[in-house]
Parts: C-alpha cells; structure tokens; sequence
C-alpha cells in the first residue's frame, strides 16, 4: 500500500466566461491528495491521510477521491470548512490564493496507532499542511512512525504567500528532507530553498545525509535525478499542447512513486539498489504522465488505460 499525507482542498481553476470575462470553476485539488490520486488512478494500492470536511466541498472532494480509488478510511472528516485555493497562471507558472484559517486540513491531527505502517510501502508528505506548526508536528510524528518500515517520499512543493518566517520554514523543510529516502522538488521550489546553490552540490549534500533519490522538475527542460549507485540521470519532457500546469509536479510523483512500485524498487534497500536503465524508465514514465495532466485543465493525472509508456 502506498499512502500520500497532507492537504486536501478546491482549487478554483481560471477559464473564461462566455463574454469573454475572468472567471473560475472549482476543481478537487491539493498537491497530497493529486499525489494520491495519481498513484491510485495508475493502479496502485493507495490510502490518503489527512483532514476533509463534510461540507459541501468535503463531499465533493471525498466523492471524486473515492472514485479515483483512493482509500480514505485513514482520512480525518471534520466539521472544519474546506481549504480553498484560487489560482490564477502568470507566465505560465500557477499562483496561489489560499482561505485556509481554521479548515479540516489545517486542524487535522495524526491518529496514533491507526495505520498499519508494516503494509504500508511508502508515506508520501510535504506541501502546505507543513507550512503551519500544527500540522507540521502531526506529519513529523507520522513520519517517526513510519520511518521504521516505509519509504519517505517528500515535495516540499514551497507556498512562498503562506510563509510568514522564512528562517523557520527552512529549517523544518530541511527536517523533512533529513528523514526522507525520495526527495523531488521543482527548479522553483529549489531556488526559493537554496537560491543560486547548484543543483548537483545539494543533490550530493542530500545523498550524503542518506536520501537515496533527488530528482529536480525543470518543466519544459524535463527532469534531472541524482542517486548514489545510479549516477546523474536526465529525462526529457514530452512535447505537449498545455492548457495549464495544475498539478503536472503531482502526477510526475504519483507515477515516480507508482513506477517505483511497480519494479519492486520503492522499499528503502531496493531503492538504494536501482540500477540506472530502471531509474531512466521510471524517470520517463512520470514525466510522461506530467505532460498528459498539462493536456487538460486543473489537477487530473492520467488513469492507467491512458497511458501507453512501458516500464
């Protein structure tokens, strides 16, 4: 089984009225739960944890995650209203407005003893649950918990407008990251962490502490992965007609974890032990599933009949 912690909310997706006007239509999101979403869509065993309301948007995303077949019997529903996220796109990057004051994501809290971590492949976290002291602490908890059995996978997938100390913010992201196997990050992400640092001198400094995996999203210049047996490994981004970015860094995970999966490489010794020629596949197949959530508007990874890329 495979499990993605963190935020669960509606994004409100920029289109065009019929005048020609701005406007939005909501749309289930959540950088966590696309996670597992996509990794469910691709055919993989996958529970979500973590806080949704039983509001009206509650039950918009449980409905739609459900029929993704994503578990939520380790989910937290709550009374708390929904995070709502409106986005506009400028150059083509996604920017955020988060209502997330007193919501079931930012008030949910780790059920101690309520997961069976010695099923449980690989716990995914990062995103904004982790930005807020709260559910920080929940997710570091889960993490220890964890840790002992399951693979780490993290994404800080940076907020930079919900950040109020950045020194702090940077502290417990490099927290996270010290107890992650997976790390992925997108050139953005990177800068807004480590400025002008070279990519390969962070990637070398985090194998050092004992990641296994470091991979960078540079969009349309593809993705760059760092593993200590495996090398420098680049892929490629497909050539595709975009109609936004909503959760292309999402799905790149959800399959890099789903393909993972699928090569009985995603354990901690097993990761340590890909070779090269398994990496580049599982590189290229998330990179893959990234352009084809680009094809369509908001956050929707492709489902497994959609994809035709082997592994």
């Amino acid at each position: 089984m495979l499990i993605a912690c963190g935020d669960a909310l509606i994004d409100f997706v920029p289109t065009r009225s019929t005048e020609g006007r701005e406007a939005v239509i909501p749309a289930v999101g959540g950088a966590c739960l696309n996670v597992a979403i996509g990794m469910a869509r691709l055919g993989a065993p996958t529970s979500f944890v973590g806080g949704i309301s039983t509001d009206l948007f509650g039950r918009m995303i449980a409905d739609h995650t459900a029929a993704s077949h994503v578990d939520l019997s380790f989910a937290t529903r709550s009374d708390h209203q929904t995070t709502l996220a409106f986005v506009r796109i400028v150059a083509g990057e996604s920017h955020y407005a988060f209502y997330d004051a007193e919501t079931a994501t930012r008030n949910w809290s780790y059920r101690r003893g309520s997961i069976p971590f010695g099923k449980v492949e690989a716990l995914h976290v990062g995103s904004t649950t982790l930005v807020n002291d709260h559910g920080a602490a929940e997710t570091t908890a889960l993490v220890a918990d964890a840790r002992a059995s399951s693979t780490i996978s993290f994404d800080p997938n940076c907020r930079p407008n919900l950040v109020k100390e950045k020194p702090a913010y940077l502290a417990r992201m490099a927290g996270f990251a010290a107890s992650a196997d997976l790390i992925k990050m997108s050139d953005v992400d990177f800068t807004y962490l480590f400025g002008d640092e070279p990519y390969q001198q962070r990637a070398s400094a985090l194998l050092g502490q004992g990641t296994s995996l470091v991979v960078i999203t540079r969009g349309n210049d593809g993705a760059v992965a760092w593993h200590a047996g495996a090398g420098q490994i680049e892929v490629a981004a497909p050539k595709v007609e975009v109609a936004d970015t909503i959760g292309a860094g999402d799905s790149f995970q959800a399959a890099l974890l789903f393909a993972l999966h699928k090569q009985g490489r995603i354990a901690r010794q097993t990761l340590k032990d890909i070779r090269a020629d398994e990496l580049r596949r599982a590189l290229s197949f998330a990179a893959n599933c990234a352009g084809l959530t680009c094809t369509r508007p908001g956050a929707d990874p492709p489902w497994s009949h959609e994809v035709s890329w082997s592994l």
